[in-house]
């Protein structure tokens, strides 16, 4: 792979030493709402310039010597934008799923920016044919879990149904949900996904299988230690006040720093194998401030990520 004109600030390493690779699915053609995803990844370059590369939160950097004389951040290969036809949803999935799969046969952690929420399912399968037993770790306002949307089976609305259509119950975990249509809240409940709407709060238990509410009941699954993880941002899972630049936005979602804990929390404990973070719509807040945020989210991600 070669290096892109204009990557996310830091990520500029060899893509031999990287240990992760972030690229870019500029893909919305299936928005129900409000279009713009597609110029997300672009944005998200272009204004990380306007953050550091340091994070005060954990006190690391992605490209500085910590005050130990040793390299601190994580070593990641920028490899730009896939260039995707906007016709066809499947063959859009196909393209992202040859470069997920290239990027996993070399060893390494594929991170992509979207892009709508569908593009998950063309990194996730690949993800899935390597690492079987693997677990999606999902964070959204919204459930995803629609069999069709308006007939449409590979729609955003769709894509975690997608994902369960291939590695069955039991095995998504879903946090901050708060919309959907009965049919998926009744699909979650039946036992088929592991949710846990309107907060980030037990992420604890999942992770550590602590009990959250202090009274000797686990709430909800937790992970065997070294499982394989997907974890799947869908940026909407803030509140839109903090984040009103996306294509479906949602009242009642969490804050930043709630986000950056639980992202800390996950990458930190678990065994990320493949990730996304996507929704960035930049165009619909043209004050850049979604945009910022997101950029932010992306440093706590890489940073956050296990040694």
């Amino acid at each position: 792979m070669k290096h892109n004109i204009e990557t996310f600030i830091g990520c500029d390493a060899e893509y031999e030493d990287a240990k992760v690779v972030l690229f870019g699915a500029p893909f919305d053609s299936t928005t129900s709402y409000r279009p713009g995803a597609r110029f997300g990844s672009a944005a998200m370059r272009h204004e990380s310039y306007g953050i550091e590369t340091y994070s005060p939160y954990l006190d690391r950097d992605l490209v500085d010597l910590n005050d130990k004389g040793e390299y601190d951040g994580i070593a990641v290969f920028d490899s730009g934008d896939l260039e995707l036809p906007m016709g066809s949803a499947e063959m859009a999935l196909d393209a992202i799923s040859r470069h997920t799969a290239e990027i996993l046969d070399d060893g390494k952690i594929p991170l992509m920016l979207g892009g709508e929420h569908l593009v998950t399912l063309g990194a996730f399968r690949e993800v899935a044919k390597r690492y079987p037993d693997v677990h999606i770790i999902h964070f959204d306002a919204h459930a995803d879990l629609r069999n069709d949307y308006l007939g449409v089976q590979l729609s955003h609305a769709c894509v975690l149904r997608r994902c369960h259509d291939i590695i069955g119950d039991g095995r998504i975990h879903q946090f901050g949900i708060r919309s959907g249509e009965r049919a998926e809240w009744q699909f979650a409940h039946a036992g088929h996904t592991d949710i846990h709407p309107f907060s980030l709060k037990d992420i604890a238990n999942l992770v550590h299988g602590d009990d959250s509410e202090g009274n000797g009941k686990s709430k909800g699954l937790a992970l065997p230690k070294g499982t394989p993880v997907y974890f799947t941002i869908d940026l909407d899972v803030l509140d839109s006040s903090v984040f009103p630049g996306t294509g479906t936005p949602e009242a009642g979602g969490v804050t930043f720093d709630e986000l950056r804990k639980a992202i800390y929390e996950i990458c930190s404990n678990c065994n990320i194998v493949g990730a996304d973070i996507n929704e960035l719509a930049p165009n619909i807040d043209t004050s850049g401030i979604s945009t910022a945020v997101a950029c932010k989210v992306l440093r706590e991600f890489l940073l956050s990520i296990k040694q």
